[in-house]
């Protein structure tokens, strides 16, 4: 989901503007050419934020939110620096005192203390796999229609036609092959993990990957199926068993091979069983109650955007579409989420649905979820999974603590991925092996 935290077009869009315009405030710096960091913190969250300041300006960064490049406005007279955020509607004022730049923050009324010292955030990722290997990796690739997707296959020792095989699919946006986000890379991690355990792997870019003429959310969660479908047709001519490992929307497509009978068994992290839209608004709710924003402001939203999500799988363009009950606070944030909903991956993944297939998956099934994650929901998709899965040896774990990403964590936001130096639970990696599910009554 990473990170996962799916992390929807829409979604992402209003969890950017609500995280930025509620949470993140911003900060400044000193007329001090490089680059500056500090954090911020907010109602608990610590957030950091990185300053680049060059004769030709400032911009700023915020790594927890993988935004970057935010362009500012600085004015320096003396020791003291102004820095206007124009797009967050934010403003730092500061003094420079040498070694350091001591300030405050205001947004929308609310102040905080930040002070910036020289550098960049540092990031530690102790479990990303490094060389010498004690396993062997190939460069493949594999063609669907005229994309040509191209992947690493990892294979234990002593690797066979008898040896078990995973094809990765990664959640929602484009992403490499190591499913990489905010420098986590979770699908090499799970190759090396899987490999230890003698089962082989394969996992590639998404299409399009590297090339910035290719409009991305244009394509569909059905065209990212069809994709993965090619990548296990690669794989059946040198594997006799062959499955599917998918995080988030990647398991949601391995929900639909399995039902298809195009595996031999599948893996889910994290996987979206429930609708499209019903995961649209639970992620607006977590978002929304991480803000600080009441019960009532929160439902009140809520139901509006439902309203209009039913709207966009109806075929409703959004310049016809008349939100009611939206709250004042939030109608920025509403208005420029709605304007994403033109795109015809928001469109097609509003009406995706696995819970009618799910009674038609025979192979073995391992789903895996964190109940700290705030971008799909632990509840609701296992349970939609537990009553579904009736014709199938199946496994259902719950991991307390957990993250979308599978980290060990606090509060489940998004903006936590990028503090924590665990990438995937040691726990969950040695659950993931390749056995025959007891059924879970």
């Amino acid at each position: 989901m990473n990170v996962s935290p799916l992390t929807l077009d829409m979604m992402k869009a209003i969890r950017t503007t609500l995280v930025l315009a509620l949470l993140l405030m911003v900060t400044t710096a000193q007329a001090q050419r490089g680059s500056w960091k500090g954090e911020l913190d907010v109602q608990g969250i610590k957030l950091p934020l990185v300053f680049h300041f060059t004769d030709k300006g400032c911009t700023m960064d915020s790594p927890a939110q993988n935004v970057r490049g935010i362009p500012t406005q600085t004015v320096v007279k003396g020791d003291s620096v102004t820095v206007e955020i124009a797009m967050i509607g934010a403003r730092f004022e500061g003094v420079n005192k040498g070694t350091e730049i001591e300030g405050t923050f205001t947004q929308q009324g609310m102040a905080f203390p930040l002070t910036l010292t020289p550098g960049e955030v540092t990031l530690n990722r102790p479990q990303t796999p490094k060389p010498p290997f004690d396993y062997l990796t190939e460069e493949v690739s594999f063609t669907n229609g005229s994309f040509t997707l191209r992947g690493t296959l990892t294979k234990p020792r002593g690797c066979s036609r008898q040896t078990p095989v995973v094809l990765m699919v990664s959640g929602s946006g484009q992403q490499n092959r190591d499913e990489e986000l905010f420098g986590h890379k979770p699908f090499a991690v799970l190759a090396e993990a899987l490999a230890r355990q003698g089962i082989a792997s394969l996992r590639y870019d998404d299409r399009g990957w590297g090339d910035a003429s290719v409009r991305f959310y244009e394509f569909t969660t059905a065209d990212f199926y069809a994709d993965a479908l090619s990548g296990l047709a690669l794989l059946r001519k040198q594997f006799d068993r062959v499955g599917m490992l998918g995080h988030s929307e990647g398991g949601t497509i391995a929900l639909m091979a399995a039902a298809e009978g195009k595996t031999d068994f599948i893996v889910t992290l994290a996987a979206m069983a429930v609708s499209g839209k019903e995961t649209m608004i639970a992620q607006n709710r977590s978002v929304l109650a991480a803000a600080g924003t009441t019960p009532e402001m929160t439902e009140a939203y809520c139901m509006a955007i439902g309203c209009a999500l039913d709207q966009l799988a109806q075929g409703k363009k959004t310049a016809d579409i008349k939100p009611t009950g939206v709250p004042v606070l939030f109608r920025s944030v509403f208005d420029k989420a709605l304007k994403q909903g033109d795109s015809p991956y928001i469109r097609h993944l509003l009406n995706v649905d696995v819970r009618g297939e799910l009674g038609k998956i025979a192979c073995p099934v391992l789903a895996l979820n964190g109940n700290r994650d705030t971008q799909v929901d632990c509840v609701a998709n296992l349970g939609a999974l537990e009553k579904g899965l009736v014709n199938s040896r199946h496994t259902l774990k719950t991991f307390d603590g957990l993250n979308h990403l599978f980290q060990t964590c606090h509060t489940g936001l998004v903006v936590e991925y990028q503090q924590i130096e665990e990438t995937i639970a040691p726990t969950v990696l040695s659950l993931i092996h390749i056995s025959e599910p007891t059924r879970r009554r």
